[in-house]
Parts: structure tokens; sequence; C-alpha cells
């Protein structure tokens, strides 16, 4: 999480600064914050739909609905917004008899190493 986060925070940095720039700064704060948000979901749903996220790519993790199908839009957009029950959700997948989280419990997707992938 904190690798992702470290990317995660460069984009939102040149979101940031496009929109200070191209805005000069005139709109009121919560554009920004929608804007950033919508940055950000952009971000994960586009990844997350071919199966990684950058920092996933190092780990070798993937993200798939419970079938084994890669993610839709739909269910990407459902991940992503459980995603913000942030703290909830890890603590979930201490006591998750599979080590899932609770924000892919709820959109019916899980992480899966890419060994696992192998053997399907």
């Amino acid at each position: 999480m904190i690798y992702e986060a470290i990317l995660l925070l460069a984009v939102l940095f040149i979101a940031d600064y496009l929109f200070i720039a191209l805005t000069h700064n005139k709109l009121p704060k919560a554009s920004l914050q929608i804007y950033l948000v919508g940055v950000m979901a952009i971000y994960f749903v586009w990844f997350w739909m071919r199966g990684q996220s950058l920092a996933m790519k190092t780990w070798h993790i993937y993200v798939v609905k419970v079938n084994g199908d890669k993610l839709d839009m739909q269910t990407a957009l459902k991940r992503f917004a459980f995603s913000w029950l942030i703290g909830i959700t890890q603590l979930w997948a201490l006591f998750d008899r599979d080590g899932q989280f609770l924000h892919d419990r709820l959109a019916g997707t899980r992480l899966v190493s890419k060994s696992h992938l192998l053997k399907d």
C-alpha cells in the first residue's frame, strides 16, 4: 500500500498542478477535491481493468473477479468506492479466512498471485 501511495501521490501532484495552472485557482476548493477523486478513480479503474496497478506489477499481484475473470468497469468502480473504507477494509484482511480485504469481498473481487494465475 505504501508503494501504491507513492505512485498515486506523483499522479495527483501532476493532476493538481494542471488543475491549478488551467483554472488559475479561481474555482472553489471542492471542485479541486472532486477532480482529484476523479483522477484517482480513473487511475485505479484503468489499471484494475487490465489486472494490475503499477505497484501490483512489482509484487506480481493481480486483481480479478471472484470467478477469475478480469474486472469490468462496473466492478472496478465498485472496488474503488468500497476501498474508501480505509482502515476497516485493511483490518478485515487480518481476520478474513482467505486474507482478502473487505472492499474485495464487497465488490466481488480478489487478489491473487501470479503463480495462482498460472495454475488456472
